[in-house]
């Protein structure tokens, strides 16, 4: 695959896959597909309570069964964005031109490069049309389901379409999603900055050139002060 397609991730020489590689000072963190390797690593991160507790939808217990539904859901879910990008690039009558725009993001699961350059699955964070979150609440379903389907009945690279990082509801275009889930990092990687540069990187790296985003909204449970001290350093 080529690598302007993708701009700007990178391909790794040896396999092939793009990932995106975090600035100074994490430059040791890449974010890349979903692999059906990662299952045992979903396994012990979701059914960690300090996580599941603060995400919407997952079972507790989190069974090796709901980790491997999920990644093959998401597998499929990035070789379909790849897919859309092949087939926009195809289309494009003018190489020279401005990058195709993309609906999604194929790269979603962050990953610690190891000095012997393996790398150890943390956490996973995704951007989506906003399924507007805080309107899921009883009264409120008919506003929640009106102001999805006029978010996506904009066409793409429209600066009026809101964007959201984190949680799925499961309707509107995401209406296939497996389960309601957040970003979410290994506890091992909490209080460490590395979720706000993640996120950080996504925004300028991909949402703002890829896909023209132009509005976030985000939405967190009451108490979750880790998730809202990332969403306020990203603005």
């Amino acid at each position: 695959m080529s690598s302007s397609l993708l701009y700007p991730l990178e391909l790794n020489a040896q396999t092939d896959e793009p990932f995106l590689r975090l600035p100074s000072p994490f430059e040791h963190i890449i974010i890349t597909p979903p692999r059906e390797a990662d299952t045992a690593d979903v396994v012990l991160i979701l059914g960690d309570p300090r996580v599941n507790q603060w995400l919407q939808g997952p079972p507790y217990p989190f069974l090796q069964e709901h980790a491997d539904a999920r990644v093959a859901r998401q597998i499929a879910a990035s070789a379909s964005a790849l897919q859309e990008l092949k087939d926009a690039a195809a289309d494009d009558q003018s190489p020279d031109g401005p990058l195709a725009l993309a609906e999604r993001c194929p790269v979603s699961c962050i990953r610690e490069v190891q000095p012997s350059g393996a790398d150890v699955y943390i956490g996973d964070c995704r951007m989506h049309r906003c399924q507007f979150d805080n309107l899921a609440v009883a009264g409120r379903e008919d506003e929640q389901r009106r102001r999805i389907e006029e978010n996506d009945a904009r066409v793409l690279g429209d600066p009026g379409i809101v964007w959201s990082i984190g949680s799925e509801s499961g309707t509107g275009r995401l209406k296939e999603s497996l389960m309601l889930l957040a970003d979410y990092l290994a506890p091992s990687h909490h209080r460490r900055g590395i979720m706000g540069a993640v996120c950080r990187a996504l925004i300028d790296s991909w949402a703002e050139p890829r896909m023209n985003a132009r509005v976030i909204e985000t939405y967190t449970f009451t108490g979750n002060q880790g998730s809202v001290r990332v969403f306020e350093k990203n603005g």
